[in-house]
């Protein structure tokens, strides 16, 4: 917003309110907004976005989305045409889900069964899903399935899985939701991977510093970026409904030291793509 000339305290003021997956300090934060009329709420990621849209149907406050997905949640009605008071940078998960498990077979050609653990409740899980489900068959590669709700849930399933003599895996793709990607879930998962010498494929950038041995998402700083001049857009007056969802580029980050440590090696085609090499 500096940038496009906005000076905070003078031309902007912002209220930001972090929370970490909590739906109903969601609710209570937007509700505030709401009541205190504020002129945009931006909202990030895909839960708060369908929240905000939901608390301010009625009212002539614009959402602005960014990291959301669009799958499976009315959030917009169409990509071009988003309608009534909502735009946003959308986050295009199951596309990637697909090219990270593409990713994640040429960096572990030797991975025939791919754990997915994942809260099947999250929005746009389905779809990740069914394209990740047709590329895997059509690959040959098996999907070891395991649905949780709760972080405590992800520890009961990993420690059943690790006492057994085949734990049936041979690598982990983590998929587009909240709750595994939380710190305390991705400890329980990454530490799992490291005992048992399994390769992960990473979803957030921050997979990639911690265990992964890649991560591919949107680059953050772009997407604040494109997030901006939506703003900016309706701050000058064009309707937030009619202003085109926009899809960022995907940056690839390669963990060239775990990729060494679990005796796998990144081809030069993956090298020459990749945003950032880890050594």
């Amino acid at each position: 917003m500096t940038k496009l000339g906005y000076i905070e305290g003078k031309s902007i003021v912002y209220d930001l309110q972090k929370l970490n997956a909590e739906p109903i300090g969601e609710k209570r934060v937007v509700k505030k907004f709401v009541d205190d009329k504020v002129d945009l709420i931006l909202a990030f990621p895909t839960e708060p976005a369908v929240t905000a849209k939901a608390f301010t149907l009625g009212t002539d406050i614009p959402v602005v989305f960014a990291m959301s997905g669009i799958e499976g949640n009315n959030l917009v009605n169409r990509v071009d045409y988003p309608g009534k008071n909502i735009t946003g940078v959308r986050y295009p998960e199951p596309e990637l889900t697909v090219k990270r498990f593409e990713i994640l077979r040429e960096l572990a050609p030797h991975a025939k069964r791919i754990y997915i653990i994942y809260d099947p409740d999250y929005p746009i899980a389905p779809y990740a899903l069914e394209q990740l489900r047709a590329a895997a068959t059509s690959s040959g590669i098996t999907l070891v399935e395991d649905t949780v709700r709760s972080v405590q849930k992800i520890q009961v399933v990993l420690s059943k899985r690790a006492v057994l003599s085949d734990i049936g895996v041979d690598a982990i793709l983590i998929m587009p939701e909240i709750l595994t990607q939380s710190p305390d879930a991705w400890a329980i998962i990454s530490n799992f991977a490291t005992e048992h010498k399994l390769p992960i494929g990473g979803s957030a950038a921050f997979e990639a510093d911690s265990g992964a041995i890649f991560s591919y998402i949107p680059d953050l700083i772009e997407v604040g970026e494109m997030s901006a001049i939506l703003v900016d857009k309706i701050f000058n007056g064009t309707s937030a409904g009619s202003i085109m969802v926009v899809t960022p580029h995907s940056h690839l980050r390669l963990n060239n030291k775990v990729i060494q440590k679990l005796d796998l090696k990144a081809n030069e085609g993956l090298l020459s793509i990749a945003d950032e090499i880890i050594r």
